[in-house]
């Protein structure tokens, strides 16, 4: 209102009855959370009036760029070269950045990637890397830019003091049914990046039963979303809509997924998989400057697989950061469940589809995942698949094989992974893993 200053009152009216915000409102307002002048019910009808009316182009931005000057941001001015960021939205069994990290690396391209824990039914990068024994994720801003000197690459868990807002608004969209906004989801994820420093950023945006965004037509707006923010904060962003109908590769859980990212390092791994990380890595290579198109990139990084400079790689950050190489040459030494059981099939048939989210579900069950903030993880406990879209199964035969150190668990876990499969009669195949490219 004209003549005075606008009130908590007056941001929540103008949003719900869907006015524009100008930039220094949003960030007023956001501050205003954070230091108490914004009450928690003020900022949680905010959130609800935000989903029901959306956010312009310039209203995301703002909201994003006022989540990054939150806290503190990361200087990777002392890093050699350009520095590409890589960032997944989540899904089953997706542990690409555990290959693609020191596979790019290994071509020349400089990455500095602050990862995240498991979160709902996906699995979170750290969590996956402290599955190998001695390996510590915590890195000062010092170690990282060393390292990344050194080695080409670094995966780290990424400091209290980044972006703090964004850790107090999605506890409080936990909280009031207001996770499943673009606005909100776009500006989350592109703070973190932004703050993280990196000139510029990879989108590995998933689509699938096994993905937050269930639809391509959700994750096609998300993805546009994000680049226009990067391109709006001046970050090079790109985006790539990935299917996620059914786990990533075949194992599901920590330790597994470990052994299962240095089979495809090999050049061993499963077809999907190291379909993934070479799409997502000739775009990386793209924009690092390693080379001038995607279908030379490919060509690039296939050379650093066969020759196994990209495995050597990954040995190189795990050495660096305290964890034991040996798994690299033996993933044996991860660890194994003490109960191993395999769920048969009920049915003749094909495997026409699967419900990738009940499967990371059952994962979580067993052990591979929290079920709390501070639960627990059991870093041998997982699944692997043994039909996948388009397999042949008999009955009796195998569908997943479960791992576990508790026992109780299992007959509840493959009932689960019972219903998530769907047996039919005719031909079936996956479709392509690469949806598109935004930007």
């Amino acid at each position: 209102m004209p003549g005075r200053e606008l009130q908590p009152y007056d941001v929540i009216k103008a949003k719900r009855d869907g006015a524009e915000l100008a930039p220094a409102v949003i960030a007023a307002f956001l501050e205003g959370y954070l230091h108490g002048r914004v009450s928690e019910a003020q900022m949680a009808a905010f959130l609800m009036a935000v989903c029901f009316r959306g956010m312009s182009h310039r209203e995301t931005v703002a909201l994003t760029m006022a989540m990054v000057a939150s806290g503190d941001t990361l200087d990777l001015s002392g890093i050699q070269g350009p520095t590409v960021d890589k960032h997944s939205t989540g899904g089953v069994g997706d542990k690409t950045s555990l290959v693609l990290v020191p596979l790019v690396a290994s071509a020349g391209v400089r990455v500095a990637k602050l990862s995240g824990r498991t979160l709902g039914h996906t699995g979170g990068t750290l969590d996956k890397l402290e599955a190998i024994p001695g390996l510590r994720t915590t890195l000062s801003p010092d170690e990282l830019v060393a390292q990344v000197n050194r080695i080409g690459c670094a995966i780290a868990s990424q400091s209290a003091r980044l972006v703090p807002a964004d850790k107090r608004l999605y506890a409080l969209r936990d909280q009031t049914a207001t996770v499943d906004s673009v606005p909100l989801i776009a500006s989350s994820v592109m703070s973190k990046k932004i703050a993280a420093g990196s000139s510029a950023i990879m989108l590995d945006v998933k689509v699938g039963s096994g993905a937050f965004m269930k639809t391509l037509s959700d994750a096609r707006a998300l993805g546009r979303t994000m680049v226009e923010i990067g391109r709006a904060a001046g970050r090079r962003t790109v985006a790539v809509l990935t299917r996620m109908d059914q786990p990533l590769g075949r194992a599901v859980g920590n330790a597994l997924e470990v052994a299962e990212a240095v089979r495809t390092l090999r050049g061993e791994g499963p077809e999907n998989l190291e379909e993934l990380c070479l799409a997502l890595g000739a775009r990386m290579a793209v924009l690092g400057g390693v080379a001038e198109t995607a279908a030379a990139a490919r060509t690039i990084l296939g050379q650093r697989i066969a020759s196994g400079d990209a495995l050597r790689r990954f040995a190189e950050l795990v050495a660096a950061q305290g964890g034991d190489p040996g798994v690299v040459r033996d993933p044996g030494r991860l660890g194994r469940a003490p109960i191993v059981e395999a769920v048969p099939s009920a049915h003749d048939g094909v495997v026409e589809g699967v419900d990738a989210e009940m499967l990371g579900n059952a994962a979580i069950l067993l052990g591979a995942g929290r079920t709390g903030e501070h639960g627990r993880i059991d870093p041998s406990a997982g699944l692997v698949l043994e039909r996948k879209i388009g397999n042949p199964v008999r009955r009796g035969e195998p569908l997943a094989t479960l791992h576990t150190s508790d026992r109780s668990r299992l007959e509840r876990a493959a009932a689960m992974v019972t219903a998530a499969y769907r047996i039919g009669v005719g031909e079936f195949a996956p479709g392509p893993v690469v949806l598109e490219t935004i930007g």
